[in-house]
Protein backbone atom coordinates (compact mmCIF):
# COMPACT_ATOMS: atom_id res chain seq x y z
CA UNK A 1 0.00 0.00 0.00
CA UNK A 2 1.14 3.35 -0.93
CA UNK A 3 2.55 5.85 1.68
CA UNK A 4 0.14 8.86 2.50
CA UNK A 5 1.57 12.52 3.46
CA UNK A 6 -0.60 14.82 4.01
CA UNK A 7 0.34 18.61 3.92
CA UNK A 8 -1.35 21.53 5.98
CA UNK A 9 -0.09 24.96 5.09
CA UNK A 10 -2.28 28.22 3.91
CA UNK A 11 -2.00 31.33 1.54
CA UNK A 12 -3.64 34.19 1.65
CA UNK A 13 -3.01 37.96 0.50
CA UNK A 14 -0.72 38.56 4.04
CA UNK A 15 1.04 35.41 4.00
CA UNK A 16 1.70 34.90 0.40
CA UNK A 17 1.93 32.41 -2.23
CA UNK A 18 5.45 30.68 -1.40
CA UNK A 19 4.55 28.48 1.40
CA UNK A 20 2.00 26.56 -0.56
CA UNK A 21 4.12 26.91 -3.97
CA UNK A 22 7.08 25.29 -2.02
CA UNK A 23 4.92 22.76 -0.33
CA UNK A 24 3.14 21.99 -4.24
CA UNK A 25 7.04 21.28 -5.18
CA UNK A 26 7.56 18.78 -2.33
CA UNK A 27 3.45 17.00 -3.36
CA UNK A 28 5.14 16.76 -7.18
CA UNK A 29 8.09 14.86 -5.71
CA UNK A 30 6.32 12.70 -3.08
CA UNK A 31 3.85 11.43 -5.88
CA UNK A 32 7.07 10.52 -8.31
CA UNK A 33 8.70 8.52 -5.39
CA UNK A 34 5.20 6.62 -4.89
CA UNK A 35 3.32 8.31 -2.15
CA UNK A 36 -0.24 9.26 -2.38
CA UNK A 37 -0.71 13.17 -1.38
CA UNK A 38 -3.64 15.32 0.19
CA UNK A 39 -3.71 18.79 1.41
CA UNK A 40 -5.38 20.69 4.08
CA UNK A 41 -5.59 24.72 3.76
CA UNK A 42 -7.75 27.03 5.18
CA UNK A 43 -9.79 29.81 2.90
CA UNK A 44 -8.62 32.84 4.73
CA UNK A 45 -9.19 34.55 1.25
CA UNK A 46 -9.43 33.90 -2.34
CA UNK A 47 -5.71 33.16 -2.85
CA UNK A 48 -5.38 29.88 -2.04
CA UNK A 49 -8.28 28.80 -3.98
CA UNK A 50 -6.70 30.35 -7.04
CA UNK A 51 -3.35 28.40 -6.78
CA UNK A 52 -4.81 25.48 -5.90
CA UNK A 53 -7.22 25.79 -9.00
CA UNK A 54 -7.41 22.80 -11.31
CA UNK A 55 -4.43 20.48 -9.27
CA UNK A 56 -5.09 16.67 -9.14
CA UNK A 57 -4.50 16.55 -4.99
CA UNK A 58 -7.57 16.34 -2.71
CA UNK A 59 -7.87 19.46 -0.74
CA UNK A 60 -9.07 19.42 2.31
CA UNK A 61 -10.89 22.88 3.28
CA UNK A 62 -10.93 23.67 6.84
CA UNK A 63 -13.63 26.26 8.20
CA UNK A 64 -13.59 29.64 7.02
CA UNK A 65 -12.14 32.07 9.97
CA UNK A 66 -14.98 33.78 11.65
CA UNK A 67 -14.50 37.85 11.29
CA UNK A 68 -16.03 38.12 14.54
CA UNK A 69 -13.74 36.16 16.74
CA UNK A 70 -11.49 38.46 18.29
CA UNK A 71 -7.80 37.34 17.03
CA UNK A 72 -5.69 39.45 19.01
CA UNK A 73 -3.15 37.08 19.93
CA UNK A 74 -2.08 36.21 23.75
CA UNK A 75 1.04 36.53 25.60
CA UNK A 76 2.44 32.98 24.72
CA UNK A 77 1.64 32.80 20.81
CA UNK A 78 4.05 32.55 18.38
CA UNK A 79 5.57 36.14 16.58
CA UNK A 80 3.36 35.05 13.51
CA UNK A 81 0.29 33.45 15.20
CA UNK A 82 -1.66 35.86 13.60
CA UNK A 83 -1.23 34.20 9.75
CA UNK A 84 -3.78 31.47 10.92
CA UNK A 85 -6.36 33.93 11.27
CA UNK A 86 -7.71 31.09 14.02
CA UNK A 87 -6.68 30.07 17.53
CA UNK A 88 -4.13 27.34 17.47
CA UNK A 89 -6.31 25.06 19.25
CA UNK A 90 -9.25 25.55 16.97
CA UNK A 91 -6.68 24.67 13.80
CA UNK A 92 -5.48 21.45 15.66
CA UNK A 93 -8.42 19.58 16.67
CA UNK A 94 -10.18 20.48 13.12
CA UNK A 95 -6.86 19.06 11.80
CA UNK A 96 -6.92 16.18 13.41
CA UNK A 97 -11.13 15.78 12.55
CA UNK A 98 -10.19 15.91 9.36
CA UNK A 99 -7.48 13.27 9.28
CA UNK A 100 -8.29 11.19 12.13
CA UNK A 101 -10.42 8.59 9.98
CA UNK A 102 -7.24 7.41 8.18
CA UNK A 103 -3.90 8.84 9.69
CA UNK A 104 -1.01 9.70 7.34
CA UNK A 105 2.21 8.17 7.41
CA UNK A 106 3.56 11.46 7.76
CA UNK A 107 2.01 15.29 8.00
CA UNK A 108 3.95 18.18 7.12
CA UNK A 109 3.58 21.28 8.00
CA UNK A 110 4.49 24.43 6.47
CA UNK A 111 2.87 27.43 8.79
CA UNK A 112 4.76 30.07 11.16
CA UNK A 113 1.56 29.95 13.42
CA UNK A 114 1.77 27.06 15.14
CA UNK A 115 4.45 26.04 17.80
CA UNK A 116 4.93 23.03 19.55
CA UNK A 117 1.40 22.58 21.32
CA UNK A 118 0.16 22.41 17.44
CA UNK A 119 2.84 19.93 16.63
CA UNK A 120 2.57 17.46 19.68
CA UNK A 121 -1.21 17.87 19.80
CA UNK A 122 -1.63 16.70 16.23
CA UNK A 123 1.30 14.03 16.27
CA UNK A 124 0.08 12.06 19.22
CA UNK A 125 -3.83 12.52 18.27
CA UNK A 126 -3.14 10.92 14.53
CA UNK A 127 -0.13 9.00 15.88
CA UNK A 128 1.94 9.93 12.96
CA UNK A 129 5.15 11.05 11.92
CA UNK A 130 5.48 15.17 11.72
CA UNK A 131 7.85 17.27 9.18
CA UNK A 132 7.58 20.84 10.45
CA UNK A 133 8.86 23.49 7.47
CA UNK A 134 10.66 26.55 9.12
CA UNK A 135 13.18 29.25 8.43
CA UNK A 136 12.44 31.31 11.44
CA UNK A 137 13.55 29.80 14.78
CA UNK A 138 11.10 32.28 16.62
CA UNK A 139 8.57 29.67 18.44
CA UNK A 140 9.15 26.33 19.80
CA UNK A 141 9.25 23.22 17.66
CA UNK A 142 8.48 19.50 18.27
CA UNK A 143 8.88 17.61 15.09
CA UNK A 144 10.59 14.17 13.90
CA UNK A 145 12.15 16.18 11.37
CA UNK A 146 12.49 19.75 10.47
CA UNK A 147 13.19 21.35 7.24
CA UNK A 148 14.96 24.99 7.16
CA UNK A 149 16.56 25.03 3.39
CA UNK A 150 17.82 28.43 3.99
CA UNK A 151 21.41 29.06 4.44
CA UNK A 152 23.07 29.54 7.82
CA UNK A 153 26.43 28.44 9.29
CA UNK A 154 25.14 26.68 11.89
CA UNK A 155 21.34 25.26 12.31
CA UNK A 156 21.76 23.73 15.40
CA UNK A 157 22.79 26.69 17.08
CA UNK A 158 19.87 28.71 14.93
CA UNK A 159 17.32 26.76 16.71
CA UNK A 160 19.08 26.28 20.13
CA UNK A 161 16.39 26.38 22.96
CA UNK A 162 13.56 26.04 20.55
CA UNK A 163 13.47 22.19 20.46
CA UNK A 164 11.35 19.90 22.38
CA UNK A 165 13.35 16.84 20.98
CA UNK A 166 16.48 16.10 18.49
CA UNK A 167 14.76 15.88 14.96
CA UNK A 168 16.30 14.82 11.91
CA UNK A 169 17.69 17.89 10.00
CA UNK A 170 17.32 18.59 6.67
CA UNK A 171 19.20 21.52 6.60
CA UNK A 172 20.19 24.09 3.90
CA UNK A 173 19.92 24.81 0.17
CA UNK A 174 20.43 21.19 -0.90
CA UNK A 175 16.96 20.61 0.48
CA UNK A 176 15.41 24.02 -1.44
CA UNK A 177 12.02 22.76 -2.42
CA UNK A 178 11.74 23.40 -6.00
CA UNK A 179 9.44 22.06 -8.83
CA UNK A 180 10.68 19.40 -10.83
CA UNK A 181 11.56 21.33 -13.74
CA UNK A 182 14.22 23.09 -12.29
CA UNK A 183 16.37 20.18 -12.39
CA UNK A 184 16.96 20.38 -15.66
CA UNK A 185 15.80 23.77 -16.94
CA UNK A 186 18.26 25.64 -18.98
CA UNK A 187 20.78 27.83 -16.90
CA UNK A 188 21.46 31.23 -17.01
CA UNK A 189 24.23 31.91 -19.79
CA UNK A 190 26.36 35.09 -19.33
CA UNK A 191 25.70 38.35 -21.74
CA UNK A 192 28.52 40.95 -21.23
CA UNK A 193 25.74 43.51 -21.36
CA UNK A 194 21.70 43.45 -19.87
CA UNK A 195 19.74 43.33 -22.66
CA UNK A 196 16.81 42.90 -19.79
CA UNK A 197 15.74 43.12 -16.66
CA UNK A 198 13.34 40.26 -15.07
CA UNK A 199 11.33 41.46 -11.63
CA UNK A 200 8.76 38.78 -9.14
CA UNK A 201 8.59 40.11 -6.04
CA UNK A 202 6.14 37.33 -4.96
CA UNK A 203 2.74 35.88 -6.23
CA UNK A 204 0.97 38.53 -4.15
CA UNK A 205 3.32 41.67 -4.87
CA UNK A 206 2.93 42.64 -0.92
CA UNK A 207 2.26 46.65 -1.43
CA UNK A 208 2.17 46.40 -4.84
CA UNK A 209 6.39 46.88 -4.30
CA UNK A 210 6.75 45.86 -8.49
CA UNK A 211 6.08 48.88 -9.22
CA UNK A 212 8.71 50.98 -7.21
CA UNK A 213 10.90 48.62 -8.18
CA UNK A 214 9.87 49.30 -12.04
CA UNK A 215 10.18 52.55 -10.85
CA UNK A 216 13.86 52.68 -9.47
CA UNK A 217 15.28 50.45 -12.91
CA UNK A 218 14.22 53.44 -14.90
CA UNK A 219 15.89 55.99 -12.32
CA UNK A 220 19.22 53.69 -12.80
CA UNK A 221 19.50 54.45 -16.49
CA UNK A 222 17.77 51.19 -18.05
CA UNK A 223 16.24 51.91 -20.53
CA UNK A 224 16.06 48.54 -21.93
CA UNK A 225 13.21 45.66 -21.81
CA UNK A 226 11.81 44.85 -18.31
CA UNK A 227 9.46 42.12 -18.03
CA UNK A 228 7.29 42.01 -14.72
CA UNK A 229 5.96 38.18 -13.60
CA UNK A 230 3.21 38.22 -10.94
CA UNK A 231 -0.06 35.97 -10.28
CA UNK A 232 -3.75 36.77 -10.59
CA UNK A 233 -3.36 36.57 -6.62
CA UNK A 234 -1.96 39.89 -6.51
CA UNK A 235 -4.46 42.47 -5.11
CA UNK A 236 -2.24 45.25 -7.04
CA UNK A 237 -2.88 43.62 -10.73
CA UNK A 238 -5.14 46.84 -12.11
CA UNK A 239 -2.59 49.71 -10.40
CA UNK A 240 0.65 47.32 -11.97
CA UNK A 241 -0.81 46.82 -15.45
CA UNK A 242 -0.99 50.73 -15.54
CA UNK A 243 2.44 51.45 -14.30
CA UNK A 244 4.22 48.89 -17.08
CA UNK A 245 2.23 50.26 -19.69
CA UNK A 246 3.51 53.80 -18.66
CA UNK A 247 7.12 52.44 -18.72
CA UNK A 248 8.10 50.90 -21.96
CA UNK A 249 9.64 48.87 -23.07
CA UNK A 250 8.01 46.71 -20.42
CA UNK A 251 5.46 43.30 -20.28
CA UNK A 252 3.50 42.10 -17.77
CA UNK A 253 2.98 38.16 -17.44
CA UNK A 254 0.53 36.12 -15.35
CA UNK A 255 0.70 32.97 -13.58
CA UNK A 256 3.25 31.27 -15.25
CA UNK A 257 3.09 27.66 -14.44
CA UNK A 258 7.16 27.56 -12.97
CA UNK A 259 9.61 30.80 -13.31
CA UNK A 260 12.55 28.66 -14.76
CA UNK A 261 12.42 30.03 -18.26
CA UNK A 262 11.52 33.53 -16.73
CA UNK A 263 14.55 33.64 -14.69
CA UNK A 264 17.19 32.10 -18.01
CA UNK A 265 16.14 34.45 -20.27
CA UNK A 266 16.68 38.08 -18.42
CA UNK A 267 20.34 39.07 -17.43
CA UNK A 268 19.56 40.78 -13.77
CA UNK A 269 16.43 39.51 -11.94
CA UNK A 270 15.03 41.88 -9.14
CA UNK A 271 13.18 39.91 -6.34
CA UNK A 272 11.98 39.14 -2.80
CA UNK A 273 13.95 37.13 -0.53
CA UNK A 274 11.27 34.33 -0.32
CA UNK A 275 10.96 30.88 -2.01
CA UNK A 276 11.70 32.53 -5.03
CA UNK A 277 15.36 33.07 -4.39
CA UNK A 278 16.38 29.32 -4.22
CA UNK A 279 15.03 28.61 -8.05
CA UNK A 280 16.95 31.95 -8.96
CA UNK A 281 19.92 30.55 -7.67
CA UNK A 282 18.77 27.15 -9.32
CA UNK A 283 19.13 29.01 -12.50
CA UNK A 284 22.20 31.01 -11.65
CA UNK A 285 20.29 34.33 -12.67
CA UNK A 286 22.30 37.30 -11.38
CA UNK A 287 20.27 38.85 -8.64
CA UNK A 288 18.98 41.45 -6.72
CA UNK A 289 17.40 40.91 -3.17
CA UNK A 290 14.83 43.33 -0.89
CA UNK A 291 13.74 41.97 1.91
CA UNK A 292 9.90 42.09 2.30
CA UNK A 293 9.06 40.33 4.80
CA UNK A 294 10.96 39.62 8.76
CA UNK A 295 12.00 36.32 8.26
CA UNK A 296 13.83 36.97 5.20
CA UNK A 297 16.31 39.26 7.04
CA UNK A 298 17.82 36.24 7.77
CA UNK A 299 18.39 35.11 4.35
CA UNK A 300 19.59 38.25 2.65
CA UNK A 301 22.18 38.73 4.02
CA UNK A 302 23.77 35.32 4.43
CA UNK A 303 23.68 35.18 0.77
CA UNK A 304 24.55 38.27 0.22
CA UNK A 305 27.89 37.03 2.33
CA UNK A 306 28.32 34.59 0.39
CA UNK A 307 28.13 36.64 -2.64
CA UNK A 308 25.53 34.87 -4.36
CA UNK A 309 23.01 37.49 -4.41
CA UNK A 310 23.13 41.48 -3.31
CA UNK A 311 21.02 42.94 -1.37
CA UNK A 312 19.32 46.26 -1.67
CA UNK A 313 16.50 47.94 0.01
CA UNK A 314 13.83 50.60 -0.72
CA UNK A 315 12.05 52.82 1.98
CA UNK A 316 9.91 50.64 4.06
CA UNK A 317 11.71 47.10 3.05
CA UNK A 318 13.16 45.28 5.90
CA UNK A 319 16.57 45.75 5.72
CA UNK A 320 16.62 49.50 5.83
CA UNK A 321 20.73 49.26 6.20
CA UNK A 322 20.87 47.80 2.48
CA UNK A 323 22.34 49.95 -0.38
CA UNK A 324 19.62 51.83 -1.81
CA UNK A 325 17.82 49.65 -4.78
CA UNK A 326 18.90 52.50 -7.44
CA UNK A 327 22.64 52.28 -6.29
CA UNK A 328 22.78 48.74 -6.52
CA UNK A 329 21.17 48.68 -9.73
CA UNK A 330 23.37 51.27 -11.92
CA UNK A 331 26.70 49.22 -10.64
CA UNK A 332 25.24 45.75 -11.85
CA UNK A 333 24.10 46.96 -14.93
CA UNK A 334 27.65 48.32 -15.88
CA UNK A 335 29.67 45.53 -14.67
CA UNK A 336 29.81 42.45 -15.90
CA UNK A 337 32.12 40.67 -13.52
CA UNK A 338 30.00 41.83 -10.91
CA UNK A 339 27.33 39.90 -11.97
CA UNK A 340 29.24 36.72 -13.45
CA UNK A 341 30.37 36.25 -10.33
CA UNK A 342 26.76 36.10 -8.69
CA UNK A 343 25.76 33.64 -11.23
CA UNK A 344 28.57 31.12 -10.47
CA UNK A 345 28.12 31.50 -6.60
CA UNK A 346 24.65 31.29 -6.68
CA UNK A 347 23.94 28.29 -9.11
CA UNK A 348 26.87 26.49 -6.91
CA UNK A 349 24.33 26.65 -4.05
CA UNK A 350 21.17 24.85 -5.24
CA UNK A 351 20.58 21.61 -7.88
CA UNK A 352 17.17 21.88 -7.77
CA UNK A 353 16.59 17.86 -6.41
CA UNK A 354 15.79 19.31 -2.87
CA UNK A 355 12.08 18.51 -2.89
CA UNK A 356 13.01 14.72 -4.15
CA UNK A 357 15.73 14.91 -1.32
CA UNK A 358 13.32 15.49 1.11
CA UNK A 359 10.65 13.28 -0.13
CA UNK A 360 12.70 10.12 -0.24
CA UNK A 361 13.62 10.86 3.48
CA UNK A 362 10.08 10.65 4.13
CA UNK A 363 9.64 7.49 1.99
CA UNK A 364 13.32 5.88 3.08
CA UNK A 365 10.77 2.65 4.49
CA UNK A 366 9.25 1.90 1.36
CA UNK A 367 12.37 1.49 -0.53
CA UNK A 368 12.34 -1.79 -2.16
CA UNK A 369 15.29 -3.61 -4.77
CA UNK A 370 15.44 -4.68 -8.62
CA UNK A 371 18.09 -7.39 -9.95
CA UNK A 372 19.54 -4.35 -11.95
CA UNK A 373 20.36 -4.67 -15.96
CA UNK A 374 22.62 -3.08 -18.37
CA UNK A 375 19.85 -0.34 -18.53
CA UNK A 376 21.54 0.75 -15.27
CA UNK A 377 25.35 1.44 -16.70
CA UNK A 378 25.11 4.72 -17.16
CA UNK A 379 23.85 5.65 -14.03
CA UNK A 380 25.64 3.16 -12.05
CA UNK A 381 28.72 4.55 -13.49
CA UNK A 382 28.18 7.78 -12.68
CA UNK A 383 27.44 7.21 -9.15
CA UNK A 384 30.79 4.64 -8.65
CA UNK A 385 33.11 7.56 -10.56
CA UNK A 386 31.86 10.17 -8.11
CA UNK A 387 34.50 11.30 -6.11
CA UNK A 388 32.54 10.59 -2.89
CA UNK A 389 32.09 7.17 -3.98
CA UNK A 390 35.69 6.47 -5.25
CA UNK A 391 36.87 7.44 -1.57
CA UNK A 392 35.60 4.69 0.09
CA UNK A 393 35.43 1.90 -2.00
CA UNK A 394 38.36 -0.52 -2.17
CA UNK A 395 39.42 0.40 -5.72
CA UNK A 396 39.41 4.34 -5.62
CA UNK A 397 40.39 5.39 -9.53
CA UNK A 398 38.18 6.49 -11.57
CA UNK A 399 36.99 3.62 -14.28
CA UNK A 400 36.33 3.89 -17.85
CA UNK A 401 32.12 3.81 -19.13
CA UNK A 402 33.54 1.22 -21.69
CA UNK A 403 35.52 -0.82 -18.67
CA UNK A 404 32.23 -0.18 -16.47
CA UNK A 405 29.84 -1.64 -19.12
CA UNK A 406 32.35 -5.25 -19.69
CA UNK A 407 32.23 -5.37 -15.54
CA UNK A 408 28.57 -5.36 -15.48
CA UNK A 409 27.94 -7.77 -18.00
CA UNK A 410 30.29 -10.21 -16.19
CA UNK A 411 28.37 -9.41 -12.36
CA UNK A 412 25.03 -10.04 -14.49
CA UNK A 413 26.21 -13.27 -16.17
CA UNK A 414 27.89 -14.65 -12.84
CA UNK A 415 26.30 -17.26 -11.09
CA UNK A 416 27.83 -16.14 -7.71
CA UNK A 417 26.93 -12.51 -8.07
CA UNK A 418 23.81 -10.46 -7.76
CA UNK A 419 23.70 -7.08 -8.77
CA UNK A 420 20.42 -4.93 -6.89
CA UNK A 421 19.26 -1.49 -7.81
CA UNK A 422 17.46 0.17 -4.45
CA UNK A 423 14.52 2.28 -5.85
CA UNK A 424 11.56 4.47 -4.37
CA UNK A 425 9.26 5.20 -6.52
CA UNK A 426 10.84 5.89 -9.58
CA UNK A 427 13.87 7.27 -8.27
CA UNK A 428 16.80 4.77 -8.07
CA UNK A 429 18.99 5.57 -5.17
CA UNK A 430 21.79 3.16 -4.74
CA UNK A 431 22.75 -0.25 -5.50
CA UNK A 432 23.69 -3.16 -3.56
CA UNK A 433 26.09 -6.30 -4.70
CA UNK A 434 26.39 -9.72 -3.65
CA UNK A 435 29.60 -11.96 -3.39
CA UNK A 436 29.50 -15.62 -2.63
CA UNK A 437 32.05 -16.56 -0.35
CA UNK A 438 30.55 -20.18 0.23
CA UNK A 439 27.41 -21.57 0.13
CA UNK A 440 25.81 -20.51 3.29
CA UNK A 441 27.60 -17.19 2.82
CA UNK A 442 28.14 -13.65 0.95
CA UNK A 443 29.69 -10.55 1.39
CA UNK A 444 28.15 -7.52 0.79
CA UNK A 445 28.95 -3.82 -0.70
CA UNK A 446 26.54 -0.82 -1.49
CA UNK A 447 26.62 2.59 -2.32
CA UNK A 448 23.94 5.33 -2.59
CA UNK A 449 23.55 8.11 -4.97
CA UNK A 450 26.13 10.24 -3.62
CA UNK A 451 23.81 13.24 -4.47
CA UNK A 452 20.96 11.60 -1.75
CA UNK A 453 23.49 10.82 1.22
CA UNK A 454 22.12 12.07 4.51
CA UNK A 455 18.62 11.01 4.18
CA UNK A 456 18.60 7.80 6.20
CA UNK A 457 18.66 5.81 2.59
CA UNK A 458 21.52 3.03 3.95
CA UNK A 459 19.65 1.15 6.11
CA UNK A 460 16.53 0.34 3.93
CA UNK A 461 19.17 -0.26 1.20
CA UNK A 462 20.89 -2.51 3.02
CA UNK A 463 17.67 -4.43 4.63
CA UNK A 464 15.80 -4.63 1.86
CA UNK A 465 18.69 -6.19 0.32
CA UNK A 466 19.19 -8.73 2.90
CA UNK A 467 15.97 -10.30 2.45
CA UNK A 468 15.99 -10.22 -1.63
CA UNK A 469 18.98 -12.20 -0.83
CA UNK A 470 17.46 -14.22 1.79
CA UNK A 471 14.61 -15.06 -0.18
CA UNK A 472 16.28 -15.89 -3.23
CA UNK A 473 18.99 -18.56 -1.22
CA UNK A 474 16.40 -19.65 0.64
CA UNK A 475 18.21 -20.47 3.69
CA UNK A 476 19.59 -18.59 6.18
CA UNK A 477 23.12 -17.09 5.14
CA UNK A 478 26.17 -15.03 7.01
CA UNK A 479 27.16 -11.65 5.36
CA UNK A 480 30.07 -9.97 6.04
CA UNK A 481 31.40 -6.59 5.06
CA UNK A 482 34.96 -4.79 5.03
CA UNK A 483 34.81 -1.11 5.72
CA UNK A 484 38.08 0.94 4.75
CA UNK A 485 39.66 3.42 7.51
CA UNK A 486 38.12 6.17 8.49
CA UNK A 487 34.48 5.45 7.01
CA UNK A 488 32.68 6.44 10.03
CA UNK A 489 29.40 6.81 7.78
CA UNK A 490 29.77 2.69 6.79
CA UNK A 491 30.19 1.58 10.30
CA UNK A 492 27.14 3.64 12.08
CA UNK A 493 25.19 1.69 8.61
CA UNK A 494 26.34 -1.77 9.76
CA UNK A 495 26.55 -1.53 13.43
CA UNK A 496 22.56 0.25 12.96
CA UNK A 497 21.41 -3.25 10.82
CA UNK A 498 22.45 -5.63 13.45
CA UNK A 499 25.98 -6.57 12.54
CA UNK A 500 28.73 -7.28 14.62
CA UNK A 501 33.12 -6.83 14.78
CA UNK A 502 34.20 -3.35 13.50
CA UNK A 503 35.71 -1.31 12.87
CA UNK A 504 36.83 -3.10 8.94
CA UNK A 505 35.35 -6.21 9.28
CA UNK A 506 31.75 -6.56 10.13
CA UNK A 507 29.76 -9.63 10.24
CA UNK A 508 25.80 -10.81 10.33
CA UNK A 509 23.40 -13.84 10.64
CA UNK A 510 20.65 -13.08 8.00
CA UNK A 511 17.45 -15.37 7.81
CA UNK A 512 14.09 -14.32 5.48
CA UNK A 513 11.80 -12.21 7.31
CA UNK A 514 8.70 -12.73 4.61
CA UNK A 515 6.63 -15.69 4.89
CA UNK A 516 6.20 -17.11 0.97
CA UNK A 517 3.38 -15.44 -0.86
Amino acid sequence: MASRVSIRVDASAHIGTGHLKRCLSLAEALQAAGASVDFLVRPIDAVAAQVLRGLVWPVHWLSRPDEDVDKTPRADDPPHASWAAIDWQQDADETVAALQASPPNWLVLDHYAFDARWHRQVSQDLNTRLLVIDDTADRTIDADALLDHNWSADHRAKYAGQLGREPRWLAGPRFALLGRTYRDAPRYRQAPEVRSIGIFMGGTDPGGISMRVLAACREAGFAGEIEIATTSANPNLADLRTAYADSPPARLTIDLPDLANFFSRHDLQVGAGGGATWERCCIGAPTIVLALAENQTAVVPGLTQLGAVRAASLPGTALPDAPPLTRVLIDLLTHAPARARLAERAGALVDGRGAQRVALHLLASTLQVRPASQDDAGQLHRWRNHPTVRAVSTQGEEIALSDHEAWLDRVLDAPDRWLLIGQIGECAVGSIRWDRVADDQQEVSLYLDPDLLGLGLGPPLLLAGEQAMARRLGHPFSVRATVLPGNTASQRLFESCGYHGGPLQYAKSVEDSHEDS
